[in-house]
């Protein structure tokens, strides 16, 4: 597997998602990421911390760049928890949960690297449906963390490696029915 082509391809698709989804400084993006789909394998089969590594070095730096929280799902085991930054949970008022994502017992991969390499990680329980856009590597299923007018976004890509990609964007919800007019820039 060739690592820094995941890097490579991570940044791409985060960089696509953001120009598309117009997100300001202040939002949060979540990641989920399998890294044994990336390998080609089933989740949860073949946790890699060398494909999650490349996914974080390609997403993390493009979305500190721009002043986005990122929020990394960690997997079932630990019921989709969240690896954020404290200064996420304090700015959003999340509630932390003890617990240290590992790779191969619970947590995921790309969770572990996110809490090694995050400036001050913390877990939370949930982020009360507050992303605002997302990408889920691998079908580790991230909807429950967007808030509840999502919308699917095509990039240029269709996998990272070898685990296909959703990537999604919240939008406001449309209210009035036939009489309203809409701000077409938030469509």
């Amino acid at each position: 597997m060739d690592f820094k082509e995941i890097t490579n391809q991570s940044r791409q698709a985060v960089t696509e998602i953001l120009e598309k989804a117009n997100l300001k400084a202040g939002a949060i993006f979540v990641i989920g990421c399998s890294s044994s789909e990336i390998l080609g394998d089933q989740i949860g089969t073949a946790t890699n911390l060398d494909s999650a590594g490349a996914v974080y070095d390609g997403i993390i730096p493009v979305l500190e760049k721009k002043g986005i929280f990122a929020a990394a799902q960690c997997c079932e085991h630990l019921n989709r928890a969240l690896v954020v930054e404290r200064e996420t949970m304090e700015k959003y008022g999340f509630e932390q949960v003890n617990a240290i994502p590992q790779p191969n017992h619970a947590g995921g991969a790309f969770a572990t690297i996110c809490y090694q390499r995050f400036k001050d990680p913390v877990l939370v329980e949930n982020i009360m449906a507050k992303a605002d856009a997302g990408i889920d590597i691998g079908g580790t299923m991230i909807g429950m963390h967007m808030h509840g007018v999502v919308v699917p976004m095509r990039i240029s890509l269709r996998k990272i490696g070898e685990a296909p990609i959703i990537c999604a964007r919240h939008r406001p919800k449309y209210v009035g029915g036939q009489r309203a007019i809409y701000d077409e820039s938030l469509f």
